[in-house]
């Protein structure tokens, strides 16, 4: 019983401590006679995540194949290295939204404790979908996730804009979800199993008859459209740039990291595990070309838009689109390098992590209430009247960007080092130019930092103070700076958490 907790202790950890936070957050509420919750509850949100990633961590240094208990859970949670690297990830990321919400919240008048719950027990819905095994599992992990996002993104309750976002993205995902579902019973229905590894072994195996391998090809095209939804792909991503922006900041952050990461452990585990087969991963009967004609429409077109938006959030939600794009190509690569391909997505997404993050936390850190940093034009001159806030934002942009020595830089390099060397050279040289047209927008808000001026009479951008956006800030920055300076080990690891996914 002690080792099928010890396995679970990630998990554990950041559920019961959300629950925790539920019960304080209820008796502070009663304190207060209805006022908002002290900044006691970010704290406790951040430590309880980072308390998840420590666990995480400490289970990769026992090594998950010495955990008696993780055999228990099987096949309904996978207990590995892969597993354990996301918690990680998706706890940084949750954790990191956290001390964005400590700072953004009060300023803006949106403090109510119940943001702080809804965060934590959707990275635990993540954590449950990034070690899901079998579809049952899948599905309640991902719903558990989506729907405290749904509540997160219509959190503005006065704002017209907010509810909007949040509509379009309950009903989007509640198809997407339909889709994901349906999939999976047709799988049932032509493999009789819900686990993907039997799933794989049934596709492997050559028993099907003919009707049920055509019912488990239709399966699959249902399943990657339902998380391709997740991961914003186009044509899929009609939410992403309402939802991004009508949402408070802090958990626009948190979806553009945590649940974006949380859906591509499951678009690998799903494609390796359960459409692992020579056919499912050939050219020219499986899900390879459709994968890539995803990542080449996801990341023309969401830069292409990207780079004629006006609003700074608008312009980061397709800049995230876009990165599902790049890494789609990495996807691709599974056919011919599984190892290298996986390693390069996992090290991608822990450096789009910390660099997203800083990037939304510098945006919150460049404006306060009434004098908020939305537009391009608002940002003008805040390089000379406000350098730390402008320093912090051009470091995270230039890391998504992909300048050296920044972490974006290594992580792009190694997904165009697995593209090319998996013999996809036409998918490489696309993401290389759509980089190209990245750096468009990307420098653009560094040129309205440092080069222009605010025009006479336009409202102009004030900065607040916050210790807790310092914080995210200052981790980030040193996650950007350490993953772009000592890249190697880093990405050593991820092929280790990526060879062991199954």
């Amino acid at each position: 019983m002690s080792s099928f907790l010890v396995a679970l202790a990630p998990l554990l950890v950041v559920g019961l401590g959300g629950l925790l936070l539920m019960l304080g957050e209820a008796f502070a509420h009663r304190e207060r006679g209805g006022s908002g919750p002290s900044a006691d509850l970010a704290i406790g949100s951040f430590v309880t995540l980072a308390a998840g990633a420590v666990v995480a961590f400490s289970l990769w240094l026992v090594g998950p194949e010495n955990l008696g208990g993780a055999a228990g859970v099987a096949p309904f949670l996978i207990i590995d290295r892969f597993t354990l690297f996301f918690d990680i990830v998706l706890c940084v990321g949750g954790a990191l939204a956290a001390l964005l919400a400590g700072g953004y919240l009060p300023e803006h008048k949106l403090d109510r404790g119940e943001f702080y719950p809804l965060l934590i027990f959707s990275t635990l819905g993540a954590m449950v979908l990034a070690s899901a095994g079998d579809l049952l599992s899948l599905f309640i992990g991902l719903e558990t996730m989506s729907l405290g996002v749904y509540a997160l993104v219509g959190f503005r309750r006065g704002s017209a804009r907010s509810a909007e976002g949040a509509v379009k993205y309950f009903l989007l995902g509640s198809f997407a979800a339909a889709l994901l579902l349906y999939g999976g019973a047709m799988l049932y229905g032509a493999t009789g199993h819900t686990d993907l590894a039997g799933i794989g072994a049934a596709l492997r195996g050559g028993t099907l008859t003919g009707a049920d391998y055509g019912l488990a090809i239709v399966a699959m095209v249902l399943v990657l459209a339902g998380l391709a939804f997740k991961v914003s792909a186009v044509p899929f991503h009609m939410w992403t740039p309402d939802a991004y922006e009508g949402a408070p900041t802090p958990a626009t952050s948190f979806m553009a990291v945590a649940v974006k990461s949380a859906a591509f452990a499951t678009l690998l585990r799903v494609l390796v595990s359960a459409f692992g087969d020579p056919a499912s991963m050939s050219w020219g009967t499986g899900w390879p070309p459709v994968v890539a004609l995803l990542a080449v429409m996801t990341m023309t077109v969401a830069n292409l838009v990207a780079g004629r938006q006006e609003s700074v959030k608008r312009m980061l939600a397709y800049s995230s689109i876009a990165h599902a794009g790049y890494l789609l190509v990495a996807v691709v690569a599974l056919m011919t390098q599984p190892g290298i391909a996986q390693g390069s997505i996992l090290f991608y997404l822990l450096a789009y992590t910390v660099s997203t993050a800083g990037a939304f936390g510098a945006l919150i850190l460049c404006g306060s209430r009434g004098k908020e940093a939305v537009s391009y034009e608002d940002l003008a001159g805040i390089g000379h009247r406000h350098p730390v806030a402008a320093a912090a934002f051009a470091l995270f942009l230039l890391s998504l960007t992909g300048v050296p020595p920044t972490a974006g830089f290594f992580a792009k390099l190694y997904v165009v080092r697995a593209a090319i060397g998996g013999g996809f050279l036409p998918l490489a040289i696309l993401l290389l130019l759509n980089s190209v047209v990245a750096a468009y927008y990307y420098l653009r808000v560094l040129v309205y930092m440092y080069m222009r001026e605010p025009a006479p009479g336009a409202p102009v951008a004030a900065p607040m103070r916050s210790g807790y956006v310092t914080a995210a800030l200052l981790i980030c920055a040193a996650g950007v700076m350490l993953l772009g300076l000592w890249p190697t080990r880093s990405l050593e690891l991820a092929i280790d958490a990526a060879l062991a996914a199954r």
